[in-house]
């Protein structure tokens, strides 16, 4: 994509909150600060301010699946959309989200992750309630990585994970 006309020079996201910056070292890293902070059990409050450092300030947060007449749809986010629509259901339900499976794609400072999950309402429960797959592009910008957007599909028993996005034990 090209800047018509502009510069990146001098381009620097916001930072409002200090971030830690073992949350932002390396892909492992935010992946897993991703999933950690929006996990926790019911009557826990998540912590928003960690989970705003680590997204760029325009991020996008985007769930697609089928609606009930089985036309595809789309929800698109802000960190603060998601923060404000999806933190209550999470703080109040419980919701533990992990990852079974990841491929990834790199390119000098950006990156993709298909990155396969379950979600449970509790760590004791056997089964997942859904599982799915969050497509994550990241970028580092010399100093950090930074989530640029999440983008994400729960499985469906006519669209199930393909086995080269679980892990051996998650299949």
């Amino acid at each position: 994509l090209l800047f018509s006309g502009r510069s990146l020079a001098g381009f620097n996201p916001a930072d409002s909150t200090p971030v830690n910056p073992a949350d932002v070292v390396s892909v492992d890293a935010i992946i897993h600060s991703l999933y950690d902070v929006i996990s926790g059990p019911a009557g826990e409050k998540r912590n928003w301010e960690r989970m705003r450092t680590l997204f760029i300030p325009e991020a996008k947060l985007m769930a697609t699946g089928k609606r009930a007449d089985s036309t595809m749809g789309k929800r698109v986010m802000s960190v603060e959309d998601y923060i404000s629509t999806s933190g209550p259901f999470l703080e109040k339900d419980g919701f533990f989200e992990r990852e079974i499976g990841r491929t990834t794609d790199q390119f000098g400072s950006i990156v993709h992750v298909f990155s396969s999950y379950d979600s449970k309402k509790t760590l004791k429960d056997e089964k997942p309630f859904m599982r799915g797959i969050n497509s994550i592009q990241l970028w580092n910008d010399g100093k950090r990585w930074w989530i640029v957007s999440v983008f994400w599909q729960s499985e469906t028993p006519d669209n199930p994970i393909p086995g080269k996005y679980l892990n051996q034990d998650s299949q």
